[in-house]
């Protein structure tokens, strides 16, 4: 199977990503996150796609979170989508930027009333001392909206990652994959397009 030939990546990503949608996958929209800290150490983390568009790629989280730290004093990043059924793989590479409250609201009142909890009990990426101080905390905040809808925390948001090199990779025989690189600078709106050998 060839790549497609698109002049917008975008366009190409969602149609990629809908195939994987419609074949079943358990979780199409997970993506490898890579961040690196103030120190240059590498990270990374499968974190959920939950949109996208010609701006970029959103994923929410604790923004205490090692993420959110290593973003926080390094916002270059990268992303990996594969969905192995297709041989498919899209590497993404861009700058990661916080969504607007407004945006961040609008998702976090989507979720349920337990996941908005949990947001506010987990200390993310912090030492658990004891297996129960979680329930604890739980305990609490229950206690504490108990008659009211949960707002979201201060410390919780959204990351748009707006890129500059999208990658399409499509397995090949013999190991003669097609490679289509999108690149553009962070000033510039029109893509260039490469082949790649494999």
């Amino acid at each position: 199977m060839t790549v497609r030939l698109s002049d917008n990546p975008i366009e190409l990503f969602t149609e990629w990503y809908k195939e994987a949608q419609n074949i079943g996958l358990m979780e199409p929209s997970s993506v490898c996150l890579a961040t690196v800290d103030a120190d240059g150490s590498p990270s990374v983390r499968i974190v959920l796609l939950k949109a996208f568009d010609e701006s970029g790629f959103v994923f929410y989280t604790n923004l205490k979170s090692r993420k959110g730290r290593d973003i926080s004093s390094n916002n270059s990043v990268a992303m990996c989508f594969y969905w192995m059924p297709l041989k498919r793989q899209v590497r993404v590479e861009g700058i990661a930027r916080l969504v607007s409250d407004e945006i961040a609201d609008q998702y976090f009142q989507s979720r349920d009333r337990e996941s908005k909890l949990g947001a506010w009990a987990s200390i993310q990426s912090r030492t658990l001392e004891q297996s129960n101080d979680l329930k604890v905390r739980l305990d609490h905040y229950n206690l504490k909206f108990e008659s009211m809808d949960v707002p979201r925390p201060d410390f919780w948001s959204g990351y748009i990652v707006e890129p500059y090199t999208i990658e399409f990779w499509q397995a090949g025989e013999h190991r003669l994959h097609n490679r289509r690189i999108y690149k553009r600078s962070k000033a510039e709106i029109e893509w260039v397009i490469e082949e790649l050998y494999p």
